[in-house]
């Protein structure tokens, strides 16, 4: 009898279902996508009814798909995005929307937790940026605007723990959080003892009746109810195991299992990170990269991200081309800009448009610079691309500077399928980057801690080392990255210079909205 795994990944702009054979063969898989609130400028918000929707879909999608016999399936396993919560009631009912990283709501919170409350964070989990974005500033916002609403919540949960939760028939007295997803707090946690900080919680003001338990990825957190199974095609009483962040889980799926293997993430977010043992002081001096508890427990990842990096290029189809579902549309682009030379016909683009992050900027917007009359469609495409692989050279310097120069950088979500991006990436890093034959990291990687939770697998870096299978590698050309390396330079002196003010005055555009 062949035994199978399901694993399911709440991402930003769609939830990917599938299930995996113990070989680590994905034999069925489903996809829906998502909408995404924006109710005032800066704010951004999800239904997380939404996210259960879809899993319950996509479940029964992929039972209907494989005609695999659910007594066969021994277990389920998730993961989501690490920085935004859902908050719920006594019954684990939400009280309120899901509050996703995209939200910029929190930017005086931030600006007076960074300048007014001791850093403790900074010594008890290495991180420096103090974020609009990151969980406890938006739940500080809550608390200020809209206490009511706080009155009613018993806990905050992720987003993929609330469906979890849902298919297991919780109750907010059974609520988690696995360490991974802990990360993406930022602050108010102890990455040493990988829980809560009481101390940290104290500091920022944050009730510790809010928070749920914390607990290890591979941890059995519940069982599957009778009602989720009839919805699903499932069988009662699968175990239900707790599952990482969405990176994380990535990083375990694609091989990032080694100190100074990095990933890219080319998702609607543009993440960047590195694995290591330790994190170091002097990086966290420098309040560009945060640190985050990789889904292995002797592991850490440096991370950096991009909130709008992939988005930029979604916003420039939809809404300035107004080419909306068409998937063919990324490659055309792609194609069109190889025409043009390197630095994109002269011009600029910084991929802020839902903020900078690694370092913060709280005002930060999207903008390109030097456009002309010669400018077209495919110059400002190829700007965007390059204006991503800019962001992620900046943070390989930083750990070039600490002895952390990248051993390989794997590629991965829907971007790394554009050769041609990769080629900009590898060129302007100058680095080896490699991308990989199977799809599907964070759900593979979903699936082996699934395996592993319930004991099916004794070895999980082990047993993710022999799923993963590299596919193509893209090797820097020297005169290209000499060219690349001018052009940052000059870019850093933007960015170093007026930039910030700018973005600053534009700001005040928006008054009191």
């Amino acid at each position: 009898m062949t035994r199978y795994y399901i694993g399911f990944d709440c991402g930003t702009m769609g939830t990917k279902v599938a299930i995996f054979s113990e070989d680590a063969t994905m034999v069925a898989d489903a996809y829906r996508p998502h909408v995404i609130d924006y109710p005032r400028p800066g704010w951004a918000t999800m239904d997380p009814d939404q996210y259960l929707r879809v899993v319950t879909e996509g479940l029964r999608e992929c039972m209907q798909k494989s005609r695999i016999d659910p007594n066969d399936i021994r277990a389920i396993s998730c993961s989501g995005i690490i920085c935004g919560f859902v908050p719920v009631d006594e019954a684990w009912n939400p009280v309120g929307p899901y509050y996703p990283y995209l939200d910029n709501r929190a930017k005086d919170e931030a600006v007076f937790v960074s300048r007014n409350l001791e850093p403790l964070w900074e010594r008890e989990n290495g991180t420096s940026i103090v974020g609009a974005f990151i969980p406890p500033m938006i739940l500080r916002w809550l608390l200020k605007h809209e206490p009511e609403r706080i009155k009613r919540t018993h806990k905050l949960v992720t987003g993929a723990h609330y469906v979890l939760g849902r298919l297991g028939g919780l109750q907010a007295k059974d609520a988690f959080i696995d360490f991974s997803h802990l990360s993406g707090w930022l602050l108010g946690y102890d990455g040493r003892t990988r829980d809560w900080s009481p101390r940290q919680m104290e500091i920022l003001g944050i009730p510790m009746r809010l928070l749920p338990r914390v607990v290890k990825p591979w941890d059995v957190v519940g069982a599957l109810t009778r009602e989720a199974a009839a919805q699903t095609g499932l069988r009662p009483g699968i175990p239900l195991v707790a599952g990482g962040g969405d990176m994380q889980q990535s990083c375990l799926g694609s091989g990032v299992i080694d100190a100074g293997v990095c990933s890219d993430v080319a998702g609607t977010a543009s993440n960047f990170n590195v694995a290591v043992k330790s994190f170091s002081e002097s990086i966290t001096r420098k309040r560009e990269l945060m640190v985050a508890m990789h889904t292995l427990d002797d592991l850490f990842l440096y991370w950096a991200v991009i909130p709008g990096g992939g988005l930029s290029l979604r916003w420039f189809r939809d809404e300035i081309l107004q080419q909306t579902g068409d998937e063919s549309f990324y490659e055309r682009m792609n194609q069109a800009a190889r025409g043009i030379p390197a630095g994109a016909g002269h011009s600029l683009f910084f991929p802020y448009i839902q903020g900078r992050t690694n370092p913060v900027w709280p005002n930060a917007s999207g903008g390109w610079l030097g456009l002309y009359g010669a400018s077209n469609a495919a110059a400002l495409w190829r700007a965007m691309l390059e204006s991503i692989a800019f962001e992620y050279y900046g943070w390989v310097k930083l750990l070039e500077q600490e002895g952390m120069r990248p051993t390989r950088i794997v590629g991965q979500g829907g971007g790394s399928k554009g050769h041609f991006w990769n080629q900009i990436k590898a060129d302007v890093i100058n680095s080896e980057y490699v991308t990989l034959r199977k799809g599907e990291q964070a759900v593979l990687g979903n699936a082996l801690v699934a395996a592993y939770g319930i004991g099916d697998i004794a070895d999980l870096k082990n047993a993710a080392r022999k799923a993963v299978e590299y596919k193509d590698t893209f090797v820097p050309d020297p005169a290209m990255h000499a060219r690349y390396e001018q052009i940052y330079e000059m870019r850093q002196r933007v960015i170093n210079g007026p930039l910030r003010e700018i973005f600053d005055m534009i700001a005040g555009l928006q008054g009191g909205s």
